[in-house]
């Protein structure tokens, strides 16, 4: 009853952010958005046929009243029709958000654990070569661009000048294999994006615990590296890894599959996101909006509640 009253509570400090972010967005794109009544009168209308036009589109109603309209559609999730396919806007997140969910899962996972593991190798030799190792290879992973990892995958797992094992573009999954066949490379990039930018943040946070009194004092009283290393350090670090976890969930859902699915041909939320900003399809583009900042405010409402699942200390208030 505590957590759902917190959570309640939690969604209720969310209310403030989500007029925030759709105040913002309804001027940026509607109100002084595109004006598409040449595109739908052509060349020379007459000044009636505009002012029709203007009156269908409610581009003559007050700013309050047409802010009430955007706001009607964030909350009731009917944001219409694409101006680009025709196809209703729910329907084409409904179809796109699960190939997201199926293309981001799992370098997601992988990549996290991977980073998290090298974080604890490089702690555990802190100061040593083997430290030092991991150390320089973060550094050179952070240093390259997603996208430059994303063209040297292609090239050496997807063309002919490479291995070409893989496609380099599209998606036709339809068994476990033919997923296993597509979803390669691009968990491969995300990978090796992942371990640039999180190992080093998992080695300070690990290192920053191995310090700390209690670890000192298992160490007098005898306990073995392992034991100190998962019971006391890991389990210690856990919330700002988790934090960071959850934290980068909405971004890696839009920003990384973004660039995976333009350079790969995956028809996921991150294509449709990339096709809608380009050619001025606003109800996918609000509809993208309203769903990454309500991931955000969920985001925010369960964190504290994984908290307090790993630290019972941690108090819902």
């Amino acid at each position: 009853m505590q957590t759902l009253k917190y959570c309640l509570r939690k969604l209720g400090y969310g209310i403030p952010l989500l007029f925030g972010v759709t105040l913002i967005s309804f001027v940026l794109m509607v109100y002084f958005g595109p004006d598409k009544t040449y595109d739908l009168l052509g060349r020379n209308p007459t000044a009636a046929q505009i002012a029709a036009i203007h009156h269908q589109l409610h581009y003559d109603d007050p700013f309050w009243l047409r802010y009430y309209d955007y706001l009607k559609q964030m909350l009731t999730f009917n944001f219409g029709y694409s101006d680009s396919s025709g196809e209703k806007v729910t329907t084409v997140l409904a179809r796109t958000i699960p190939i997201s969910i199926e293309l981001g899962v799992p370098g997601f996972i992988i990549g996290n654990l991977v980073s998290l593991a090298l974080g604890l190798f490089a702690a555990y030799h802190r100061g040593k070569w083997l430290d030092k190792l991991v150390i320089a290879s973060s550094v050179v992973g952070m240093s390259l661009s997603y996208l430059i990892i994303i063209i040297v995958m292609q090239l050496i797992f997807c063309s002919s000048y490479g291995l070409n094992w893989f496609p380099v573009y599209g998606w036709d999954v339809h068994s476990f294999t033919s997923y296993l066949y597509y979803i390669s490379v691009p968990t491969l990039c995300s990978v090796l994006v992942s371990i640039g930018y999180s190992t080093r943040f998992y080695r300070a946070i690990l290192v920053e615990e191995m310090n700390k009194d209690h670890v000192r004092t298992a160490l007098a009283f005898g306990h073995g590296p392992m034991r100190i290393l998962i019971k006391h350090i890991l389990k210690n670090a856990l919330i700002p890894i988790i934090t960071r976890i959850i934290f980068s969930i909405p971004f890696v859902l839009i920003g990384g599959s973004l660039l995976l699915e333009s350079f790969f041909g995956i028809p996921g939320i991150g294509l449709t996101t990339y096709n809608a900003i380009t050619t001025g399809d606003l109800p996918v583009v609000k509809a993208v909006i309203t769903l990454v900042t309500l991931l955000f405010i969920i985001v925010v409402c369960i964190v504290d509640v994984v908290y307090k699942m790993v630290d019972p200390r941690i108090s819902l208030k």
